[in-house]
């Protein structure tokens, strides 16, 4: 199975969320190839949550899980930890007072 690189999920990803009028921007430009990605999705209300992407290694499941959650400059502390660590990580910033961010949308697992 081919693999898509990060700056064509992050394209994809961002044409996704336009389509449903939601806000996205990229706050850190990772490795084009293999980066990571976060996603930080700004309720707009002081509060935010952070996605990252898991892997099972069992059933071989990738899924989004929360990084972290509560207010924004916490979410920002933890993600900045992340970078920190991981200089090839895409940061995506989703602004949605609904918290629809599309993660859990097929295709984008």
């Amino acid at each position: 199975m081919t693999r898509l690189t990060a700056e064509f999920w992050v394209h994809a990803y961002l044409a996704r969320l336009r389509l449903h009028e939601i806000p996205g921007f990229v706050v850190s430009h990772g490795d084009d190839t293999a980066g990571a990605v976060l996603v930080k999705l700004n309720m707009l209300d002081g509060n935010a949550t952070a996605f990252q992407r898991s892997f099972d290694l069992l059933s071989g499941a990738r899924k989004w899980i929360e990084l972290a959650t509560g207010p924004e400059a916490e979410v920002d502390e933890a993600i900045a930890r992340q970078r920190s660590f991981d200089p090839d990580l895409w940061v995506i910033e989703v602004e949605d007072r609904q918290g629809r961010h599309l993660l859990n949308e097929e295709g984008l697992t």
